[in-house]
Order: structure tokens, then sequence, then C-alpha cells
């Protein structure tokens, strides 16, 4: 029987966790935390997006792409399912968005919990990893800030330095991997927030918005996203920023200036857009500059476009010619603005940089310290938001699990 230690009570540290025992292992998981589970339990504000349907490797970072198909053969969305159904967590599907019937986060933490439970899991919490010795046999001495322990088998759990104040997590992995000679890619925060210049952004923040927005460098589009946008009074954020955010931080970080632009009307193509635009001049009467936009967008939007352009909201449009107030609807379709930042990893749902994909082979284990693995968001593999980056958990548990148990 394999004695195998799992770092980290997480999402993969538990996945990981069951599989082994599963597999006829005895398992231990050492925490630092005293709670199991706890940023799964807040995931897809509350409800937990298991996975999605729609899962392709070009869903991932440009570092991980090109491994991810062979990953995904072997443990994928429908995988994910049926492993939840044999926890008795019943899925449904939003679009390919997968999440438990319950709606309830707390549903997928119980069933793994009591699973690993079920299983003889031996959970040894309040124990901060702080080295991992490599004997000559290829066992392991696992220390923590309390405790000794030795195994057969190692694996590394403990998550990034994403949401730190939820997971407590502060990049410890990362040092001890580079203790063990393993490369460690830069990081960045993912699926968060952007700060943005404050003079074009709504004054009073707190707006959401259906839009299109293209992430330029100079005028080339590097990505193009589309969803609710939301704005504070110092950064933007929603769907599309998310998505595009950790491409952009690396980006920014290497003082590469990025730009996006936003369009509010998306559903328009040029030659409906140019229609509208001509249907309004119409207006141009006794109503003021107000008056006109009301009917077009939010009305914190429509001051910070006004103000953008310059304008007085009490104009009368009588007053301004058609061509500039052509300009000022042709704002809703580009309106530019500079970024400056990601918010912060308090923020972040994720980490993109990390332990380098070339340091494990494909059964995720350390090249450089073999009975050792490495998953989840330790590694340089970040998704999109959507279900992606809980599948990387399930996958790379099951993947090095299912290696250290056979070995």
């Amino acid at each position: 029987m394999s004695n195998v230690i799992i770092a980290g009570a997480g999402a993969s540290g538990l996945c990981a966790a069951i599989v082994c025992a599963r597999n006829g292992c005895k398992v231990t998981i050492i925490e630092k935390t005293d709670v199991v589970g706890k940023k799964l339990s807040i995931t897809g504000n509350g409800r937990c997006n298991l996975t999605n349907l729609d899962m392709k490797p070009e869903d991932f970072n440009d570092a991980a792409a090109g491994r991810m198909k062979g990953f995904l053969e072997r443990f994928d969305a429908e995988s994910a399912i049926r492993f939840f159904r044999s926890l008795g967590v019943i899925v449904q599907s939003e679009d390919g968005y997968i999440y438990p019937v319950s709606n309830q986060a707390s549903t997928v933490v119980n069933a793994l919990y009591n699973e690993c439970l079920r299983l003889g899991v031996e959970f040894m919490m309040h124990q901060q990893l702080k080295e991992v010795i490599v004997n000559g046999d290829s066992s392991f001495i696992i220390r923590t800030d309390k405790d000794r322990f030795d195994c057969d088998k190692f694996i590394m759990a403990i998550g990034s330095l994403s949401g730190p104040k939820i997971t407590a997590s502060t990049g410890d992995g990362y040092y001890i991997c580079k203790k063990l000679g393993m490369s460690i890619k830069d990081c960045y925060p993912a699926l968060v927030g952007m700060k943005a210049d404050s003079e074009f952004l709504p004054a009073d923040g707190g707006v959401r918005a259906k839009a299109r927005v293209d992430f330029l460098i100079g005028r080339e589009v590097i990505i193009s996203e589309y969803g609710e946008v939301q704005f504070t009074k110092d950064s933007i954020s929603g769907f599309p920023v998310m998505q595009a955010s950790g491409k952009v931080s690396k980006y920014l970080a290497d003082g590469t200036p990025i730009s996006c632009e936003i369009d509010f009307f998306p559903e328009y193509d040029d030659e409906s857009f140019e229609a509208l635009k001509s249907e309004m001049c119409k207006l141009r009467d006794n109503r003021t500059l107000e008056e006109f936009l009301s009917g077009i967008g939010n009305s914190n939007i429509n001051d910070m476009i006004i103000r953008r352009m310059k304008f007085s909201k009490s104009m009368h449009m009588k007053n301004i010619a058609e061509n500039m107030a052509r300009n000022i609807l042709d704002a809703y379709r580009h309106y530019r603005i500079e970024l400056i930042g990601p918010t912060s990893y308090q923020q972040a749902q994720v980490t993109t940089g990390g332990v380098s994909l070339g340091e494990v082979d494909d059964n995720l284990m350390a090249r450089k310290a073999p009975g050792m693995y490495i998953i989840g968001e330790l590694l340089d593999v970040d998704g999109r938001c959507g279900g992606y980056n809980l599948q990387w958990a399930w996958t790379s548990a099951y993947i090095a699990a299912m290696s250290a148990s056979e070995s």
C-alpha cells in the first residue's frame, strides 16, 4: 500500500485524495487553514461551475494549450461529470456550463470531503508546508511548520497567489519548487478587473452594460470578447475584461501599452448603426444633449461620453453640428480606455504563470523529483472563466493520482 501525502485541501487536492484512496493508497492531506475547499465554496458566485461542455485546448493559456489536448483526452468534462455522479452529485447544463442541480457550491465541497472521510483519508489541519526533501530511494520527507511526515509519493496542490484572504495562499509552492531546481514562470493576476484612468470612467461607478470589448496594441486588436462590462470609479471589469486579463496583465508588465475599445452597440453592424445615427440626428432641436442621449444608454455612461467629448450636457442639440452629433454617437462604438494594470491578486480568481509545464511529465510528475506531482493552479495553466479552471483541477488531480497510486 503506497503512502501518499497531499498538500492542499482545495479542489484538486480533495479530488486527488479520492482517486488515490479508491486505488488502495493510504492518504494524508495536510492543509494550512482550518477549512477544506474554501475557494471552491465560492466559485461560480457560490453555485460552483464544475466544468464546461465546450472544453478546448485553446481555451487555456498559450503555454498550456499545446499539452492540454493530451490531458483532456485522459479526463475531460464528461469524465468530471461521471466522477461527481459517483459522489452522488447530480449536475445540470446551462448552455454547456455545468453546475450541481442544488446550485450550491457547498454540495460539491461536502461531497468531496465526505467521500474522503468514507475512504479513510486523514486530514492534518493547520499544517503549513515548508519543505520537501527527496530521499535517495525516491521517498519523501515533508516538513510543515509543526510536524514531519514521511511518504512514498507526494502531491502538491497548494494553489498559487489568487484570493489570498480567502485561501491564505502566499505562493509558498513556488519557493518550494524553485528550491528543488524547478523553473517558475512569472506570475500575474488573471480573471480579474483592470485598473484604468478614472478620467475616462463613470464618476459614480457601479455601472453595468452589455458590450463588445476589443483589446489593442496600438491599432491592432489582440483579443476580442463580448459580455457584461462593469465599471467602477477606477477600474473596468466583467466577463470580457476578466477573460482577457491574464494576457493583458503580461503585456502591461512587459511595458507594452494596452488599451481597450468598447462597443456599447455590438448588435448593430456598420450599416445599421449609420442608419441609427441618421435617424437620431433628425432630433437636433431644442432638446439638450442630456435629453438627446437619454434613450441611448445608461445615464452614467452618457455622462462619461459627454465628458470625454468635452461637451456640456445642457447644450441644445440645434447648436451642435450634425457631424459633431455623429461623432458623439460614434463614441458609443469606439470608446477607448487606456489600461494601467490588474486590480490585485485579492480580486483575482486565478493566477497566470507558475511552475513551468516543462518541469513535469505527462503524468504531472516532477522530472527533477520523481514521485512528486504538481497539480492545479500551481502549474502554469489557466483557462477562461466558465468552469475551465475547475476542469483543470479535476483533470490534473486525476492524472497525477492515477500515476501516484499505480506506480
